[in-house]
């Protein structure tokens, strides 16, 4: 398992990761990406950008960068910055298949992604991965699973996810939507030849969004790796748009509210890695604060005030536009 590279590790932001989602792509859901980017958001713009906000997240002790197929470019901005860096050998490189970016860097695309689970598509993008990672890929994820997902009950792409499992890379798969916690029990019951085929997770989880840390906690119990993303809820915990009692808090420890909605779930004892999707240098330093950040019950307990149903949060995600 490559992420017992990170248990080795000694800084306290080593169980932080760099998710490359916002700034793989001009377009994204993300709330405030107008005074994040601002209008320039050219290829070779969104690849300083993303290049620098790797070097700042490994010199301050992050360890593990998260891309996607679908994130535009994001694979290829990683792979560059990779190229220069060879001799980077504690860090882990995840990916995942299972979307097509369809948006050709545009904001105001009909449509941005298209989702599709099948063995033809895990084939093709596998070798555009490839192509750009080789062998510095140590996870590929499926794709946000579902508990209708194809990729739970396809016995090919399970033999061919096994064989690259036997090659050496670590197979897991991510979630999204209100019913996480049943793609998760149902993930954790395929095996090949007897043998569990996901090693890795990652979910949705933050102060607003909790129905899958249950299922979570059981992943973790089963030995996977847990990795928890859209942290921030897709901007809705970050400054401006936090709720009243997360800003209370925040303020309570000093700190930036984004800090303490990561602290938050750093506290998970099923929580092995925590994703930063910062969009500058300045938001991913707030962030890495979360490593240092010491609530109390009470302050625990307040934010569990802010938890909504699963279906209204999903439906809200929904309706966040593509910026």
């Amino acid at each position: 398992m490559p992420f017992a590279r990170l248990a080795t590790a000694t800084t306290p932001t080593c169980h932080i990761g760099l998710g490359l989602a916002a700034v793989g792509r001009p377009g994204y859901i993300n709330l405030g990406r107008d005074e994040d980017l601002r209008e320039d958001r050219s290829v070779e713009t969104l690849r300083t950008r993303t290049h620098e906000l790797l070097d700042a997240a490994y010199a301050q002790g992050v360890r593990y960068f998260d891309a996607a197929r679908s994130y535009g470019r994001s694979e290829e901005f990683l792979a560059d910055w990779l190229n220069t860096r060879p001799g980077l050998e504690d860090i882990v490189v995840g990916s995942k298949w299972g979307y097509t970016y369809t948006a050709d860097w545009s904001t105001d695309a009909e449509t941005h992604e298209v989702k599709d689970h099948t063995l033809a598509t895990y084939e093709r993008q596998r070798a555009e991965t490839d192509a750009l990672l080789g062998d510095r890929l140590d996870l590929y994820q499926i794709h946000s699973v579902t508990p209708d997902s194809p990729a739970l009950t396809d016995k090919e792409l399970h033999a061919k996810l096994a064989e690259a499992a036997a090659e050496g890379l670590t197979i897991g798969f991510s979630t999204s939507g209100p019913a996480q916690a049943d793609a998760i029990r149902a993930a954790l019951a395929v095996t090949v030849d007897g043998e569990p085929l996901f090693r890795t997770v990652q979910s949705t989880y933050n102060a607003l969004e909790t129905s899958a840390a249950p299922a979570l906690a059981e992943a973790h119990d089963a030995g996977l790796t847990v990795i928890v993303k859209e942290g921030m809820a897709n901007g809705r915990l970050a400054g401006p748009h936090a709720p009243d009692v997360l800003k209370e808090i925040a303020e309570e420890a000093g700190l930036g509210c984004d800090a303490v909605a990561l602290a938050a779930i750093l506290r998970q004892p099923w929580a092995g890695v925590v994703l930063s999707g910062a969009a500058t240098i300045t938001q991913l330093a707030s962030n890495l604060h979360a490593a240092v950040v010491d609530l109390d019950d009470d302050q625990l307990a307040r934010l569990a005030t802010l938890v909504e149903e699963p279906q209204a949060y999903w439906e809200r995600r929904g309706q966040l536009p593509w910026h």
